[in-house]
């Protein structure tokens, strides 16, 4: 690897940093990557304006379904900051439970179908067999119990069920048992929280990150979102249509450059980018965008091959079945949600 030697007087002693020399060469898709930002940011505040459809003239946009700039703020991430995590016991353990069942799941309406025949959902009144049978029985009605946005291993070879979801419960079970809520408060960076997730059985590397962001919208942990990030597949697609080579920098490199370039780029294009009220994006937010630049390239750019070269958005848009949500996010980030007069 090419790398430039950086040499910076210290009082102590001479302290030598080690700089990537050679960046990554963009490709056509990179500037679609900040528009694509930008517009579904402006959907998003059209939405949240409560505007009549349509919000917007790309008709790639009023076409399919992508997820908004901001992962906070999609309708599933809204509930579990709302409705799961600051609404219950705040106690480490009864935390770090309501989160680990609804993301195994990542469904509302499982969520509440749980709720409906237990009361309140609590580590304290858990019962196996009680979780397994509601579940169960949802199955055998043909109902999905599942999210359709990320695939989960079934976990059979850890846990030796026949049903995923019997492995997902007992995997919480184990969570509990080495009391991981408890050694989460000790944890001073987010890396810590991601290979301690990472060590368990179906969680590989993309759902360790994705689960680590959730129970950071918490507050058992209180680390910065721009600390860590973990390029997932589908932004490792979008990465390579962005860039033609990588130069020294790897996937996680190039989603921090993303991250700390966004106002010098939206500038460069003449973007005016509207910000989640005071808040930039953050690396999981570029790192999610990669994902969504790669569905809308299949369409804007088909000529730009990814990793998995798949050529079809399969999710279309439907306005109707759209439900107004009362914006909530995590008290620590200090966003104040306002409404244009």
């Amino acid at each position: 690897m090419s790398m430039e030697v950086i040499k910076v007087d210290s009082p102590i002693n001479e302290v030598t940093i080690f700089a990537k020399k050679k960046k990554p060469n963009p490709s056509i898709v990179y500037n679609t990557y900040w528009r694509f930002a930008a517009e579904r940011q402006e959907i998003f505040f059209k939405r949240f304006e409560r505007e009549t459809p349509p919000w917007t003239s790309d008709v790639i946009l009023k076409l399919f379904k992508f997820t908004n700039a901001y992962r906070a703020t999609d309708r599933v991430s809204q509930y579990l900051i709302k409705k799961v995590i600051y609404n219950g016991d705040q106690k480490p353990s009864e935390v770090f439970f309501r989160i680990l069942l609804f993301k195994l799941f990542n469904k509302i309406e499982t969520w509440e179908l749980i709720a409906r025949h237990i009361g309140k959902i609590s580590s304290d009144t858990y019962r196996y067999k009680e979780y397994d049978n509601i579940l169960g029985r949802s199955m055998q009605k043909g109902e999905s119990i599942y999210s359709g946005a990320y695939m989960m291993a079934s976990g059979r070879n850890a846990f030796g069920y026949a049903l995923k979801h019997q492995n997902h419960l007992k995997l919480i079970e184990t969570m509990f048992k080495d009391r991981l809520y408890e050694r989460i408060l000790s944890f001073s960076k987010m890396e810590e929280l991601f290979n301690a997730l990472k060590e368990y059985a179906t969680i590989g590397p993309f759902l360790a990150y994705q689960f680590a962001t959730d129970i950071n919208y918490s507050n058992l942990t209180q680390f910065s979102e721009m600390e860590f990030v973990k390029a997932g597949p589908g932004a490792r697609d979008g990465i390579k249509k962005c860039f033609l080579d990588f130069g020294d920098y790897t996937e996680e490199d190039i989603i921090k450059m993303m991250a700390d370039n966004q106002h010098v780029e939206f500038d460069r294009l003449e973007i005016k980018f509207k910000n989640l009220w005071g808040r930039p994006l953050q690396l999981i937010d570029c790192q999610n965008i990669f994902c969504e630049v790669d569905k809308y390239s299949r369409v804007a750019h088909p000529e730009i091959t990814g990793i998995s070269d798949r050529k079809r958005i399969k999710q279309k848009f439907s306005p109707t079945s759209l439900i107004p949500i009362d914006y909530y996010f995590p008290p620590k980030w200090k966003i104040k949600v306002k409404v244009s007069e």
